[in-house]
């Protein structure tokens, strides 16, 4: 199943478990642990006592008791001691020993704090770094629903450019996209209002070259439009116009052929719930919903051309007007695949993340 980075409370999360950063003690404290403490109820407190604490690294399960949940996982990071304490390897043990416990119990969904980025003061991009490979390695051979819990924005940072890159390009893209929408608007209300009839229009002088009508740039994905950008051209004719009918799925499947790639190493790339791609494979004509069709044109590691086809199979496009699009715009022509790290980058900019 896949990952999600969520902005919320989490004691409000209602899933099977939720994760509580505690102390060694067990008995609450300041922070999410105290959150957690007093939402939960004295109930909570009373369970705890007669666990005996819990060492760094490991994690115990209690009741839930007044959250909408069905347990706590209480798991002890480590304190941020400059990296030469162990801490990246405590750290992961905390995602890994919580994780094992939710699926021994049975959860189908399970939160997560950003453990030890708070007051343990572990840099809080590399907490991140470290939850999202600990996670994502669960999720290789697990079907759970795993969320990391933020309780604002600010409390996710990233490492390296990536989210420097997508922003700067989506400030190019879309400010030069609303420039051009709103001038082809005035013009257009300028010709219904103030020209005369029987005078010659301009029927071009405000578009860019190769621009279709459709006032929000998304392109239209006629028959011979798909047979372009799928690199049809010079081709058998009979295969070029099979692969022009071919479904979404039918162009899933034959990608993941000529990648080599299974089913479920493409699923856990582009962050999908095997069942839901099990539909996507096994129904061609299924149609995704659009993050997941986004998802699907990284994992397969498209060019943009490929891309834009495999969308227009599903019945959309790429968009500048849409900034998550072209935020995947920015990855398919730059080599980013990772469907975790993009999805960093979408929460920060609080965009709509790919998968599911």
């Amino acid at each position: 199943m896949p990952f999600e980075i969520v902005k919320n409370d989490i004691t409000r999360m209602r899933v099977d478990a939720i994760v509580n950063a505690a102390n060694n003690s067990l008995l609450g404290g300041g922070g999410v642990d105290g959150a957690i403490h007093r939402a939960a109820g004295p109930e909570l407190l009373e369970e705890c006592r007669a666990l005996g604490g819990c060492e760094t690294g490991e994690a115990k399960l209690t009741r839930g008791y007044r959250l909408p949940c069905k347990y706590v996982i209480h798991t002890v990071g480590p304190i941020w001691q400059g990296g030469n304490a162990d801490e990246p390897a405590l750290l992961a043990a905390c995602y890994r020993n919580a994780l094992a416990l939710a699926r021994q119990n049975g959860c189908d969904s399970v939160a997560f704090p950003l453990i030890s980025a708070g007051a343990y003061g572990y840099p809080k991009a590399q907490a991140l770094q470290v939850a999202v490979e600990e996670i994502t390695r669960f999720l290789e051979d697990a079907d759970m629903m795993v969320y990391l819990v933020a309780f604002t924005r600010d409390a996710i940072e990233l490492t390296g450019s990536l989210y420097g890159e997508i922003t700067a390009y989506i400030d190019d893209v879309y400010v030069q996209e609303r420039h051009d929408f709103d001038r082809e608007a005035r013009r257009s209300q300028y010709l219904r209002d103030g020209t005369p009839r029987g005078v010659p229009q301009p029927g071009s002088l405000f578009r860019r070259p190769h621009r279709e009508d459709n006032a929000r740039n998304e392109t239209v994905f006629s028959e011979a439009n798909v047979e372009r950008l799928t690199g049809m051209q010079g081709d058998d004719p009979s295969e070029a116009q099979a692969r022009a009918g071919e479904s979404f799925a039918e162009m899933v499947t034959r990608k993941l052929g000529e990648r080599g790639m299974t089913d479920e190493a493409c699923a856990r790339r582009a962050n999908l719930d095997r069942r839901l791609f099990g539909k996507i494979r096994n129904n061609a004509g299924y149609r995704p919903a659009r993050q997941t069709a986004l998802a699907l044109a990284l994992a397969l590691e498209l060019s943009l051309d490929e891309a834009k086809a495999l969308l227009g199979k599903a019945g959309f496009a790429l968009s500048h007007a849409r900034k998550t699009d072209i935020a995947v715009e920015y990855c398919l022509m730059t080599g980013h695949t990772d469907v975790d790290a993009i999805n960093g980058v979408l929460f920060k900019l609080d965009l709509q993340q790919l998968g599911y």
